[in-house]
């Protein structure tokens, strides 16, 4: 037995336990029994008189799809009124029509008046059209539809009660769709209620309320209130500074301004709130969320039911550190303050940082080793992503001298005047180096990275949240704890952020208001996944490390299965590793293709064969599925071409412009080859392997790029860094350079400043 109201009423027991709401939005994926409320604005067109059929249909196409995954869909829609008032305006402009037709002649049929509509006689002409129009879209998708109205009065009435409650069992149990609507044609006008004053108490006086209530006595996992806003703002939408509320928990009401209801309804967003906060307290979870939106509402419905990050989710559990949100203002805030430092103070930090790696080394590797455990008694993870997992004494030491080396090239990175012109007398400009802003490092298996990233964030004075894989979860918490320590000395611990909540890599790449730069450092499928998910943030990276490696007719025997068992067989789980050997058709059948298919045996690295190598063979290894493989293990493609001009186009049709390599003693043919290819590193005579930030002397990389704009190749300070104008004058205004002003532009070019010799 519950009581609503103060009246005890009976539900019917389910085969699923209802008990808390949830308290993340990625458990939402576990919900069965599901309201959808559909606003009034969400329902109705622009001019209030007629349905948005596109946006209804689409919502009841969302609403099958999870019926039919065995989920209990009910709607609670409005509505009836909008249909009735275009059924009626139409009734009264054709009798209207033919009535001033035979008396007034037709010159009158202009200066015809509709009159004002009463809403309840609107409702009783539209709601059998809203049904019958549900039933036709839902008829579609092989699902039943059932109307019930109700009005508050039945909700007093506890045989009414119980008989409602058995008839949504029943019909849920039929796998039929309950469509409820408030019976508009009886009910009396809104009145205000004691309930607007707390939650403990709720009447039926709108659809919010309805929806709220029904929610609560059928036990439902989740309420979805569908909307013209985007979820709950800290001020009215559109205001200056309104920022959507992520997650809403009771009692933050006090920081909330509510603004006017919408532009049809019953109910504001205040409404909601209330309605929303008792289905809480009632044990179902609650998303409010835009129903109207082009972009987003053809599919918000199943968006938020998979747990991605849509509107506004109300929640009774606090989480224990800050939203990402906060994270990423904190990074900003950290970040122009660290920007704000002399370089000797940041170059201060990462040495700190160095020294951290190695002083606390121990109980890195201890939690390192916890990580270990923990992957394999799960055995997700491949091997290749195992060795990326492992930390040890000498990687260690590797990463504090590859920070030393950004800490010392760090010096003038930022501040650095790049361009100086005197556009007129007294009016000089600078072209200086800044830092991008917040950056979003999103790596896998490699708990490395994070101090590695967070040195270049630090050098370039950028704020930096970085998302790591919970496989490297023990690493990554300590790693972040020393890069606190160390930014500490000098009071901005907030300028690096680790995301510990469980926002997904989606919702944290829609953050554009917040984050500047994505770089994705993981997977190709992680990449292209992030490349898909951002939206308006650029993201800098490589989705494939598709690299080749050509063995020209004038190579050197002792240097090709040197530098392609390098490039293949040191690290073959990197990005820069070998994947397609390409073999100029001359050398076939000589000894020295012979020692390099024998070596490769040797290291038992798997051959596939591409097109023209296979058909050069009686008996030939297994055909390459395609020549744009990655392989990322001990596997690789042979290819044959005729010339090297034949071996730029293969690269250019099948590579991912990440590192290619030409071996030969030809000085003509290797020029041609590193002039040609367009990828972002070409090499001569030497392993794809040395595609590395740290191997080029920039102390790290934040990633490879194979973008064309702005950075590419391995990235380091440098490309962590954009530039602004400085623009100094005395009383300049461009009127004075007119055709009859008195200044006239100049233009020229200035020295630059000497830059920091240490």
């Amino acid at each position: 037995i519950r009581c609503w109201s103060n009246i005890p009423f009976i539900t019917m027991p389910l085969s699923r336990a209802h008990g808390k709401p949830f308290a993340h939005r990625s458990e939402l994926k576990h919900a069965k029994r599901i309201v959808v409320k559909l606003g009034s604005a969400v329902v109705t067109r622009g001019d209030e008189c007629g349905l948005a059929l596109g946006r209804l249909a689409s919502i009841v196409e969302q609403v099958s799809m999870l019926q039919n995954q065995g989920r209990e869909m009910m709607i609670v829609t409005s509505g009836a009124v909008a249909f009735g008032k275009q059924r009626l305006r139409h009734e009264i402009l054709l009798s209207q029509s033919v009535r001033q037709a035979l008396h007034s002649g037709q010159s009158q049929l202009k200066d015809m008046a509709i009159p004002v509509l009463e809403a309840r006689a609107c409702a009783a002409a539209g709601q059998s059209g809203l049904m019958a129009l549900y039933e036709a879209m839902f008829t579609q998708y092989s699902i039943c539809a059932a109307q019930i109205l109700v009005t508050n009065l039945d909700f007093h009435d506890e045989q009414k009660r119980r008989n409602l409650n058995g008839t949504l069992h029943e019909l849920l149990r039929m796998n039929i769709v309950p469509i409820i609507n408030t019976n508009d044609a009886v009910v009396p006008p809104p009145e205000p209620n004691s309930d607007l004053q707390g939650v403990n108490v709720i009447s039926v006086k709108d659809n919010d309320s309805l929806a709220a209530r029904l929610a609560v006595e059928m036990k439902t996992d989740l309420l979805i209130v569908l909307s013209d806003v985007e979820g709950l703002f800290d001020s009215p939408p559109g205001s200056d500074d309104a920022k959507l509320i992520d997650i809403f928990y009771p009692g933050d009401q006090q920081s909330v301004t509510f603004g006017t209801k919408s532009r049809v309804g019953m109910g504001g967003m205040e409404a909601k709130v209330k309605a929303a906060l008792w289905a809480l307290q009632g044990g179902t979870s609650v998303v409010i969320a835009n129903g109207t939106h082009p972009k987003i509402s053809g599919h918000v419905i199943t968006d938020i039911v998979e747990g991605k990050k849509v509107g506004t989710f109300f929640s009774e559990v606090k989480p224990a550190g800050p939203t990402v949100e906060q994270q990423a203002e904190m990074a900003r805030a950290g970040g122009r303050t660290l920007a704000a430092l002399q370089p000797e103070q940041r170059a201060e930090i990462i040495y700190r940082l160095a020294d951290l790696l190695t002083d606390q080394r121990e109980d890195i590797l201890l939690a390192n080793k916890k990580d270990l455990q923990e992957a394999e008694n799960k055995g997700r993870l491949a091997l290749p992503l195992l060795k990326r997992l492992s930390l040890s004494t000498s990687k260690l030491n590797s990463l504090a001298i590859g920070l030393r080396q950004i800490a010392a090239s760090s010096q003038d990175s930022v501040g650095r005047v790049i361009r100086r012109t005197r556009i007129a007398k007294d009016l000089d400009l600078e072209q200086v180096t800044v830092p991008i802003g917040v950056l979003l490092v999103i790596f896998e298996s490699r708990p490395d990275c994070l101090p590695q990233v967070s040195a270049l964030a630090i050098a370039s004075g950028n704020g930096l949240l970085l998302k790591g894989g919970k496989e490297a979860a023990h690493s990554n918490q300590i790693l972040h704890h020393l890069t606190q320590e160390a930014l500490s000395i000098h009071g901005v611990r907030d300028a690096v952020q680790l995301v510990n909540t469980r926002e997904e890599v989606e919702d944290l790449c829609r953050l554009d208001k917040l984050i500047d730069l994505i770089i994705p450092r993981g997977s190709s499928q992680l990449v292209r996944n992030i490349q898909k998910a951002a939206k308006g943030i650029p993201v800098m990276g490589h989705s494939e490390g598709i690299c080749h490696v050509y063995v020209d007719t004038d190579a050197s025997v002792e240097k090709v299965t040197r530098i392609i068992r390098d490039s293949k067989c040191e690290y073959p789980a990197a990005c820069n590793a070998l994947e397609t050997l390409l073999i100029h058709r001359d050398l076939l059948r000589t000894p020295l293709f012979d020692q390099i298919i024998d070596m490769l045996r040797v290291e038992q690295v798997k051959i596939h064969a591409g097109p023209k190598f296979a058909s050069y063979l009686t008996f030939s290894p297994s055909e390459v599925k395609s020549l744009r493989t990655e392989y990322g293990d001990l596997e690789c493609c042979i290819e044959v071409v005729d010339s090297v001009q034949e071996a730029v186009e293969h690269i250019h049709k099948y590579g991912s412009s990440h590192t290619d390599v030409i071996i030969t003693e030809n000085e003509k043919t290797a020029e041609f080859f590193l002039q040609h290819v367009d990828s972002a590193c070409v090499f001569w005579n030497a392993s794809t392997r040395f595609s590395d930030g740290y191997r080029f002397g920039l102390g790290a990389e934040v990633g490879i790029s194979t973008s064309r704009i702005h950075a590419r190749g391995p990235v380091g300070i440098e490309g962590l860094l954009t530039t602004k104008w400085l623009l100094r004058g005395d009383n300049h205004v461009v009127s004075d350079f007119s055709e009859n002003g008195s200044m006239k532009y100049l233009h020229e070019s200035l020295p630059l400043p000497q830059r920091n010799a240490s």
